[in-house]
């Protein structure tokens, strides 16, 4: 797909052989080892942002391997009025390349913008819904969903990283951004107005410190989260211990109250028991309890001549 710096946009497939040619390429050139990198070759800036490849000259921008379901919105709707300078580019007064890598610069970031957004409300309602003190047990469907944003924000962070260290390689090296602007060194015109006005390369330099600084601000903002996901982690983890706690001290009162209802069951039982006591080897004792023994023994005999009288008088009659 190759845009022209009028926005008109044109479409064609090729070998990659007569691709080389046309732009004066070698095939290593092309090879897209790396999964970011910019670099130039033969008056030709290669750039590439994952599944965005592209060739930048002076005249035209080409896309290469454009369908993608993930480009195709930003390829049909934005990026030609942007190359023509209809849209919001800071470098619409300035050569072709400029706006070329602004745009894709702007695209990316706004890709990596979307992809926080997402995460970062998800994230925190998770969290909140896990440090809650009230909560007894931890919910695993909750912590499952925080497992996979966790994952989702590493891989931000490696992206963030990366593009952060893809533009840091060229800001510094002075030559990689002189390289960097094309029309300089095939438009006299512009040679001249680079040296004695506007200097090209410290454009060139703003426009990627620019776009390094909003890397920068993102990826303090998902730092901030991988802290409050840590952070949050411990909360929880002392949430539980205390709950844990709390189970252990009832659990241990209820083992000393069934303990302490046995002792004293036992104890009954002892005292209901007939047991052997020294008492009646006492002498003392022993004095005591033999005349009150003899009343009862005297009791009991008249009680039983009492009752021999009544009942012969009622044989008699």
């Amino acid at each position: 797909m190759k845009f022209d710096k009028e926005g008109n946009t044109s479409y064609f497939e090729k070998k990659k052989t007569e691709l080389y040619q046309e732009l004066g390429l070698q095939a290593r050139d092309l090879r897209f080892q790396h999964l970011m990198s910019i670099t130039t070759r033969n008056n030709r800036i290669i750039m590439r942002m994952e599944f965005l490849k592209a060739v930048i000259t002076p005249e035209f921008l080409l896309i290469l391997d454009y369908r993608n379901l993930n480009l195709e919105h930003w390829l049909f709707n934005e990026l030609a009025s942007q190359l023509a300078g209809e849209g919001q580019l800071v470098t619409y007064s300035l050569p072709f390349e400029f706006r070329a890598i602004e745009a894709i610069l702007q695209y990316w970031i706004s890709k990596l913008q979307g992809r926080l957004n997402t995460l970062q409300p998800q994230i925190l309602e998770t969290l909140e819904a896990l440090v809650d003190p009230k909560l007894l047990s931890v919910d695993r469907s909750k912590l499952h969903i925080l497992l996979q944003n966790g994952k989702s924000l590493s891989e931000l962070e490696t992206d963030l990283k990366v593009f952060k260290e893809t533009i840091l390689e060229i800001l510094d090296e002075e030559e990689l951004i002189e390289e960097l602007c094309l029309t300089k060194w095939t438009d006299p015109r512009v040679f001249e107005e680079s040296t004695s006005g506007i200097d090209h390369a410290e454009e060139m330099e703003l426009l990627l410190e620019n776009y390094y600084r909003q890397a920068e601000d993102l990826a303090n903002e998902a730092r901030e989260l991988r802290v409050l996901i840590d952070d949050s982690e411990s909360i929880i983890f002392i949430n539980l211990d205390s709950h844990r706690n709390v189970m252990m001290r009832l659990n241990l009162q209820l083992t000393m109250g069934t303990f302490s209802l046995s002792l004293f069951g036992l104890i009954g039982v002892a005292f209901g028991m007939n047991l052997e006591s020294s008492l009646e080897e006492v002498p003392a004792i022993l004095k005591k309890t033999q005349p009150a023994a003899g009343r009862m023994e005297i009791k009991g005999e008249l009680k039983a001549e009492t009752f021999g009288l009544s009942r012969s008088t009622l044989t008699n009659h």
